[in-house]
């Protein structure tokens, strides 16, 4: 049975239209929100492996904003990608989409979960050939529990390593059986117990629904655990001292990912980052505290700059 989400209502009010573009001979599905003609356009990438329903609760907060998220390639509606799918096939897709998009008002990048590395990976110089991507930079950052460090240094590290060794298995194994694996109900039941935090036994029930409703949602196995090892092999900090827009980071007190020192000295690594830690929540801020990821993103906007203003004169 569907379970209703504690956000409809809010969401329901939120125009939406769903689209496809085409990048590299692969379609991305996206879902386009609220107001196209919008001053503020925010482009939203979501975690590992969920796909843009997960990212529904920020937007309900948020009217008033054109809002873009895409499904990743290989999961949700997103055809997989033509090559690999690591971080720097995921990347190049996000520079892609960007470009097709041709958003030409304030542009604002968010990512959470995986998606904080995707982004931050994308706004990098290219090692190989460091130019400046992609050709419409954003003008503000927005990361939701980045991944600050490694995951396997996390505070709760033996759950990692015990997820690397599900996707071994599920790699391994014959891929109809390998596919099962990757799918149990069982396993994805005890993942969601594993990240929710709330005590709210509706709001459980509700974020238990979501994980069986899209967690499962990729493409094949090889995505999924190509996709998983490009999750656990990189994090924000190698990318962070190279992002000089400005940047919120929305951390959380009790997220078994990333420890929150780690959060504070991944802020210190950016030119100009300002972080924000909301109270008892882990790594699921999206599902459990959106009104106040929401909250912190509107004062984010608000602190910048007029760009209508021009040089010299009061914004």
């Amino acid at each position: 049975m569907t379970v209703t989400s504690p956000f409809h209502d809010q969401l329901s009010r939120i125009p939406v239209r769903a689209a496809s573009i085409e990048l590299a001979g692969r379609v991305t599905r996206y879902w386009e929100y609220g107001d196209p003609g919008a001053a503020v356009t925010l482009v939203l990438v979501h975690g590992f492996r969920g796909d843009h329903h997960g990212l529904e609760p920020v937007v309900a907060q948020l009217p008033g904003l054109r809002m873009i998220c895409p499904d990743l390639p290989g999961f949700g509606e997103s055809e997989p990608l033509g090559g690999r799918h690591d971080l720097a096939g995921y990347a190049g897709w996000l520079r892609a989409l960007i470009t097709k998009l041709e958003i030409e008002k304030d542009f604002l990048l968010l990512g959470h979960s995986f998606g904080s590395i995707v982004v931050s990976a994308a706004l990098a110089p290219d090692p190989i050939e460091p130019t400046d991507y992609p050709p419409r930079r954003p003008d503000r950052l927005i990361l939701i529990n980045p991944i600050a460090a490694p995951a396997l240094q996390g505070p709760r590290g033996i759950l990692t390593r015990l997820a690397v060794f599900y996707y071994w298995l599920a790699s391994i194994l014959p891929d109809r059986l390998g596919f099962a694996l990757l799918r149990n109900r069982v396993i994805v039941r005890v993942m969601s117990m594993a990240m929710a935090k709330t005590r709210d036994r509706s709001l459980r029930g509700w974020i238990h629904d979501q994980h069986d409703r899209y967690f499962s949602a990729f493409s094949d196995r090889k995505v999924v655990l190509e996709a998983f090892r490009a999750s656990v092999g990189a994090d924000v900090s190698s990318f962070a001292a190279m992002i000089t827009v400005p940047t919120l980071l929305i951390a959380a007190e009790r997220d078994d990912i990333t420890a929150l020192p780690a959060q504070y000295r991944l802020a210190a690594l950016f030119p100009d980052a300002t972080l924000r830690v909301i109270a008892g929540v882990g790594h699921l801020i999206h599902y459990e505290a959106p009104e106040q990821a929401a909250q912190y993103i509107r004062e984010f906007l608000a602190s910048r700059p007029d760009p209508s203003a021009r040089p010299g004169e009061p914004s």
